[in-house]
């Protein structure tokens, strides 16, 4: 059959933004829109929660559904991620029980999980490593975007359609990225004897020292981020007697960091350097951290120390993804798809030790990200290095496409 020709990955690279976009929201739509899913489908909240706890467990399994990417090639990987949230919301549309509730939610997770952590490895192979933190930086718009534009749209489909309305639509906006994507994306699967088995690809993570050391100031840094994170609603509401226009103003600030964060990325991460700008990024959220009980005299000043908590991470974190992506070429889906392991792993860390904290105030929270955030600083100097950066032209060379 005749390959498609091939497209020129600076198009490419805002198509996966947008495709990411609405992944995202898929993903991120359920947390603001919980009492309106749990009001239409007849269960208590909780029950919704419990949807939503169960989900989290797929971010642990992410190795073993992505690093396939490695054997079978970054297209196939793609549109099976695809295929997965497509399908997982087609059964909210034509079943809209609650155990179809929970079935959507694990398989568009899963989808969104393998189709990010292969699109990151593509972009790996595609884009010199002099200019991979602007590629990157552009496909996580797709994040910030979700929930900028995205999760307003969502709320107005559910105000005028009811709260299953969004999810044929995302699923066909999934399926019309799908088509496009095997429209124009060539096939890319290694031949069969230059496939590595799972098992050599966990092995080659494993017994690289720097991947890792990388792998656990991901899961560090995403515990420190939790534990500020999943009490920062109750911090607002204690500290100021508000709660639902407060939250909706932080909710605002923290898109906006996101998007903050990501512009950074684009301006400064290649310039800096990766290793530099993620030490940089965890600097400053720890000195963010610090502020923030500093700053709660006042709701403006503390809705400008969360800016600053939530521009510093994703900052942090999305310069990561660069610096990941070329520890291990040879298995770099195995170790993207390793990394979202680690930050799932993180978020459950500090989602554990965060309400155990703050009874004893907000600086217990803020002194232990601080010093979760200063053991991931110690190891990614120590033994974090990308082995050779290749001096190749930037997103495109001459001839590309």
């Amino acid at each position: 059959m005749k390959q498609p020709a091939p497209v020129r990955i600076r198009l490419l690279i805002p198509f996966f933004a947008l495709t990411r976009g609405v992944l995202n929201t898929g993903f991120r739509m359920v947390y603001p829109f919980l009492p309106a899913i749990a009001r239409g489908l007849g269960v208590d909240l909780e029950a919704v929660a419990l949807a939503v706890t169960i989900r989290s467990t797929v971010g642990l399994a992410s190795p073993l559904l992505a690093s396939s990417a490695d054997q079978r090639g970054r297209k196939a990987m793609m549109l099976f991620g695809l295929g997965l949230f497509t399908g997982g919301l087609l059964l909210v549309t034509f079943w809209p029980t609650y155990l179809a509730l929970v079935a959507a939610l694990l398989l568009s997770a899963a989808g969104k999980l393998i189709f990010d952590a292969t699109m990151q490895a593509y972009i790996g192979d595609q884009v010199a490593y002099a200019r991979r933190g602007l590629a990157i930086a552009i496909s996580e718009l797709g994040w910030s975007g979700s929930f900028i534009v995205g999760i307003p749209l969502v709320g107005w489909l559910i105000a005028r359609a009811g709260w299953s309305a969004p999810f044929p639509i995302l699923a066909g906006l999934a399926l019309i990225a799908a088509i496009l994507l095997y429209r124009i994306l060539p096939a890319d699967a290694p031949a069969p004897e230059d496939r590595p088995s799972l098992q050599q690809n966990f092995r080659a993570v494993l017994i690289h020292r720097a991947a890792v050391a990388a792998l656990t100031v991901s899961l560090l840094t995403s515990a420190a981020n939790e534990v500020v994170n999943i009490i920062y609603g109750a911090w607002i509401e204690d500290a100021f007697g508000l709660q639902v226009a407060a939250l909706g103003a932080a909710s605002a600030v923290i898109g906006l960091a996101e998007l903050g964060g990501e512009g950074l990325v684009a301006a400064l991460t290649d310039r800096l350097g990766k290793r530099l700008a993620v030490g940089l990024g965890i600097g400053l959220n720890a000195l963010a951290c610090l502020a923030l009980p500093l700053l709660a005299r006042s709701l403006a000043a503390a809705l400008v120390g969360l800016f600053l908590f939530f521009i510093t991470f994703e900052f942090m974190i999305v310069s990561s993804f660069s610096l990941l992506s070329e520890l291990l070429p040879r298995a770099r889906a195995t170790l993207m798809a390793g990394n979202f392991a680690a930050l799932s792993g993180g978020r459950a860390l500090g989602a554990l030790i965060g309400p155990l904290l703050f009874p004893l105030g907000l600086m217990a929270n803020s002194v232990s990200a601080v010093a979760l955030n200063g053991l991931a600083l110690a190891l990614l100097f120590l033994f974090v290095q990308v082995e050779q950066e290749r001096r190749t032209p930037a997103v495109e060379t001459p001839g590309q496409g």
